[in-house]
């Protein structure tokens, strides 16, 4: 006889206020990563727009809002730009290691001194050594921490100027959160290049897509994500093409944002749960 399916627990979250768009207020749905399918259930979550907090798979639910749009790049088709391919020289130098998901000092220095330039009353920003071991180590999932490190004459590992914790999945790679040396002197656009770094990398390997988590037009501490063409987003029926025209004007109204934002901490369990069902590695660089 097979064993029936069973389907994980959702809960939503009590409303807060919105780290986006002042004003207004968030909600998410959330279910735990847990047992020997969480790498599946993973997967299967981030094609319908979940995204990973340690071990909690979540997504807005929000009350007439539907602002976050989850996107991923497609990688095998992506050609960078011409800043893009600036970006590419001058930081092409670096050392990149895919590090298994370990916290370091080192890591979480870097970690302080970005938020501290970038987003300093963020959620994060309170964030201790501990609170960060947590978000890297508690992982039911094939992650790594891919680190960026300056070149060294004698081959010695060389000064951390950006990493990313990331997922490899199925059909591709999530970012989950990345950070970089927000003043280095001399090498300028190093969140952009973490972010196209990782899309070549999947099409060295062979992954379709780069999952860059929400967009959220209104943004602007969002609207970095959608510099990367050709892209797809998630709707009512499902992925679809960013249209180049629309992403077009969209790149148009950007700000000077440069760099990749932050990741909602983990989400406390609400008594609300929620009945749903699910719908039908990255290796060392």
């Amino acid at each position: 006889m097979t064993a029936p399916v069973r389907f994980p627990r959702f809960f939503v979250t009590s409303p807060a206020a919105c780290p986006y768009l002042p004003g207004r207020q968030e909600r998410k749905v959330f279910t735990e990563l847990k047992g020997p399918g969480a790498e599946e259930l993973n997967d299967a979550l981030s094609r319908i727009g979940f995204r990973r907090s340690q071990t909690v798979a979540y997504r807005p639910s929000c009350v007439d809002c539907t602002a976050c749009v989850s996107v991923r790049v497609v990688a095998g088709a992506f050609r960078p730009s011409a800043t893009q391919r600036r970006d590419l020289r001058r930081n092409g130098d670096l050392v990149v290691t895919a590090c298994k998901p370990w916290s370091t000092a080192e890591q979480f220095d870097l970690l302080r001194r970005y938020l501290a330039a970038r987003h300093p009353g963020g959620g994060m920003a309170t964030m201790d050594e501990m609170d960060f071991a947590d978000m890297v180590e508690h992982t039911s999932v094939k992650s790594y921490v891919i680190e960026y490190r300056e070149p060294t004459a004698d081959g010695s590992p060389g000064k951390l100027v950006g990493a990313c914790l990331t997922d490899q999945q199925g059909d591709g790679l999530s970012m989950v959160y990345s950070f970089y040396d927000p003043h280095h002197e001399t090498r300028g656009g190093l969140g952009n290049f973490i972010i196209l770094d990782h899309i070549l990398h999947a099409q060295r390997i062979g992954l379709p897509y780069v999952y860059l988590g929400y967009w959220v037009e209104g943004s602007a501490r969002m609207q970095y994500k959608i510099r990367y063409r050709p892209m797809e987003r998630l709707g009512r029926d499902g992925w679809c093409a960013f249209e180049p025209e629309a992403q077009a004007q969209a790149i148009d109204r950007l700000g000077q944002t440069d760099g990749a934002d932050g990741l909602p901490t983990k989400p406390e369990l609400s008594a609300q749960p929620v009945s749903a069902s699910v719908a039908q590695g990255f290796p060392p660089l």
